[in-house]
């Protein structure tokens, strides 16, 4: 199975705190650390060690960090022949904090991640000879989410997005999605509605539904994930695996490479969907972004041994 991933690579300078700061406070004696992120990287990493042959389409500046994430995504089997460097820019960073529950609050400073366009996103798919999942955010620019759209369904390939962070997003653009992954809020936000119910989650799925978004799955954290489709717009409610969380920073990005390897590998959505869910169990009780993403035979044997939160 080959997997495309388009999308944005960061370093992320984490610091854990027993609370996030309110605006102008400033706290003491937090921990730090630095590790390799970015959503696009984050996902890519995950699918690779989920058994998946990926490929890197995205940007770094010429500088340190940009040099260390290239490294990393090639120690972690990812190919990194479609990255490029961008002199003049730095590397994407993104500033993290955590508190002792587990939450985070994110800066971005996007970077190199801004520095490549629609053009070299079709450079760079016209070189790779065949791939069956592309895999999306919206860390970099909309122009190379929509060129990359475009090429794979005319591919045949399977095109998933995860609108994070949230945007408006054109129904051209919607209509070549097969599947549409947001959070709680990011699908509020892409349909202009609150997030703060289920009758609000299902009122926003029916928006999205109806500007022809075939597929739509929309994740709730510790409350597992929901299940729209086009054919049945009611919701399928997809309990999460109970686990103590430690940091939820890439938990979402774990579950979206997931669900795409086990569509991959012939998996229903339902299946797909669990073993997304034990993997992004099996993050959340980990530090880091990367570091946090599980291996294969991690995942199956935490779905044989664990228990579903009912």
């Amino acid at each position: 199975m080959n997997i495309v991933v388009v999308g944005s690579i960061n370093m992320d300078l984490v610091v854990c705190l027993p609370r996030i700061p309110s605006p102008g406070e400033t706290l003491l004696g937090g921990v730090f650390n630095t590790y390799p992120g970015g959503k696009g990287a984050n996902q890519a990493v995950a699918a690779a060690r989920l058994g998946a042959h990926v490929s890197m389409i995205g940007c770094v500046g010429a500088d340190t960090f940009g040099r260390d994430l290239i490294e990393q995504l090639s120690k972690e089997g990812v190919d990194t022949s479609f990255i490029t460097r961008h002199a003049g820019v730095s590397t994407g960073v993104a500033l993290i904090q955590v508190d002792d529950k587990a939450q985070n609050s994110i800066a971005v400073a996007s970077g190199a991640n801004l520095c490549f366009a629609g053009v070299d996103v079709e450079s760079a798919l016209a070189a790779i000879n065949g791939f069956d999942v592309l895999l999306m955010q919206l860390e970099t620019s909309i122009d190379t989410v929509y060129t990359a759209a475009m090429i794979a369904s005319k591919k045949k390939a399977m095109v998933i997005l995860n609108p994070a962070p949230a945007q408006v997003l054109e129904p051209e653009l919607l209509q070549m999605v097969d599947y549409l992954i947001p959070n709680e809020f990011e699908l509020a936000a892409l349909a202009g509605l609150p997030s703060r119910s289920n009758e609000n989650i299902y009122e926003a799925a029916q928006v999205l539904i109806s500007k022809g978004v075939k597929n739509l799955i929309v994740t709730l954290g510790e409350n597992g994930s929901m299940l729209f489709t086009s054919e049945d717009q009611t919701g399928l409610l997809l309990p999460a695996w109970k686990v103590n969380a430690m940091d939820t920073t890439a938990a979402g990005d774990c579950y979206v490479a997931a669900f795409a390897v086990g569509l991959g590998q012939g998996k229903t959505v339902e299946e797909s969907a669990n073993f997304a869910s034990a993997a992004a169990a099996i993050s959340v009780t980990r530090k880091g972004a990367q570091p946090s993403l599980p291996h294969l035979n991690e995942v199956i044997q935490f779905i044989c041994e664990g228990s579903r939160n009912q």
